[in-house]
């Protein structure tokens, strides 16, 4: 099926070799069935399934069965499962929808997730986030592109399929991606026999810009915890005792400040960097990407690519401290943040976490007290993109796109990947895309791009025709 050099370097398959299936049927298939395809997409958004431990627990259940319900459409054998950690956690529903392969076909194993992020300020919404709203082309929801979107492409990629589909496929739609996948491996360990595949493709990525596609060769790990300050037993006025002592915010605030240098790097010592990537991110394009406010300088140092995707990040995602609301002349006692550090591939989770907490207790600002929390570990992941299978997987892309695809990194963490590989070493793991770079994944008016969607679909339909 691919070519193979003397060097034993796979070489870009022909495009006969993308063609198992008629190119031209499956693109009208895809495109006869893409308003289905779009109203599943409209009615998995309309479901609120965050799997944050907040929310309602039964919408995540509504949600998995939802997703079975559609699988039941292309595959013979649907289950709806959870895994149960040896601390007695029980996962949060998933769905595995399967078809055995053919005697000698391999077998693909399909990943997306059905929980979402929390909705977030719905009132920066332009539409209601769990209404599924069109405009300019792309659909508006929590979900509609992170990642409702992979589990459309999974399903419609199928059922343009139909009876062509003559290899073994795997659907694995995950309900516990948003909050870490914290039993993931042992989920993979439990139903491994089901879950087995050569092939992984994970459609949980984002695509380079509108009309060119995109593999994912690098994920950054994630590693988080909150830190607390402390500096009195109990809360004081603020003009009676406020000079010699500083208030718990203040010193929380200055101890965060001690995070960066004066160029925005992560100035904790102990972080790796991992090589420079082959292509650059235009700086034009990230601000216009990112929306930063005009005047507002990028931090950090080195080419924005590698800021982005092999080098530590750190942000504080969240304080707790009197609000402005509630504020009152007063000197706070303590004081509470939590720190998301993204480490760079070749980072070992433990060993970053370790770093931060000695970073936070060695600057405690004026012999405060600072008590660090671990919190989720996640390991980064960086794979080849030139193997037998990606080189077959990179053409049907390039032929669904009429463009070459750009192999990126992300400085996003899918820890997941490094799992599926521990379980399954012999797997060629792919990240694809479903979104773009105005999706806003878990921001306010998340959106997918239809047309870039239906693309997406029908390049799995090529790829999945083409291994038969």
């Amino acid at each position: 099926m691919w070519a193979v050099t003397d060097d034993a370097r796979p070489t870009q398959p022909t495009p006969a070799d993308t063609t198992g299936a008629d190119v031209d049927t499956l693109r009208a298939r895809v495109r006869d069935g893409w308003p289905q395809a779009r109203e599943d997409l409209a009615a998995l958004v309309r479901i609120p399934g965050v799997s944050n431990p907040a929310f309602d627990p039964a919408q995540m259940t509504r949600s998995a069965q939802a997703v079975a319900d559609l699988l039941r459409g292309v595959l013979p054998d649907v289950r709806i499962l959870t895994a149960t950690r040896a601390d007695g956690l029980v996962s949060r529903p998933a769905v595995v929808a399967r078809r055995p392969a053919p005697d000698g076909a391999p077998t693909v194993l399909l990943y997306a997730h059905h929980d979402v992020q929390p909705p977030g300020d719905e009132a920066v919404w332009a539409t209601s986030p769990f209404e599924p709203t069109e405009r300019d082309g792309r659909l508006y929801g929590r979900g509609a592109a992170d990642d409702k979107a992979g589990v459309v492409a999974h399903v419609a990629a199928l059922r343009a399929l139909g009876e062509d589909l003559r290899v073994g496929v795997t659907v694995f739609v995950e309900g516990e991606e948003e909050v870490g996948s914290p039993t993931f491996g042992d989920f993979l360990r439990e139903h491994r026999d089901l879950l087995a595949a050569d092939l992984v493709i994970l459609a949980d990525s984002v695509n380079w810009k509108v009309g060119v596609p995109a593999f994912t060769t690098s994920l950054r790990g994630l590693v988080d915890c909150e830190v607390e300050v402390a500096v009195l037993e109990h809360a004081l006025h603020s003009g009676m005792y406020g000079g010699p002592i500083l208030d718990a915010t203040t010193l929380l605030v200055r101890l965060l400040a001690t995070l960066h240098d004066d160029a925005g790097d992560v100035a904790v010592a102990g972080l790796v960097e991992a090589a420079d990537p082959v292509v650059d991110y235009d700086e034009a394009d990230f601000r216009a990407d990112a929306a930063l406010l005009p005047g507002t300088a990028l931090a950090g140092t080195g080419s924005i690519a590698a800021r982005l995707w092999t080098k530590p990040a750190l942000s504080v995602i969240g304080i707790d401290a009197t609000s402005v609301a509630h504020a009152s002349n007063t000197l706070a006692p303590s004081a509470r943040a939590k720190i998301s550090l993204r480490i760079a591939p070749g980072q070992e989770p433990a060993d970053a976490l370790a770093a931060l907490t000695a970073h936070l207790t060695q600057h405690a600002p004026f012999g405060a007290r600072v008590t660090v929390t671990d919190g989720e570990l996640g390991r980064p992941w960086a794979g080849a993109a030139d193997s037998p299978l990606a080189q077959v997987a990179r053409a049907a892309y390039s032929q669904a796109w009429g463009a070459d695809v750009v192999d990126v990194g992300l400085g996003g963490s899918i820890p997941l990947v490094a799992d599926l590989l521990e379980v399954f070493p012999g797997a060629t793991v792919l990240v694809t895309g479903v979104e773009d770079p105005d999706s806003r994944a878990h921001s306010e008016n998340e959106s997918v791009h239809l047309a870039e969607l239906e693309k997406a679909v029908l390049a799995e339909a090529l790829l999945l025709s083409s291994l038969a």
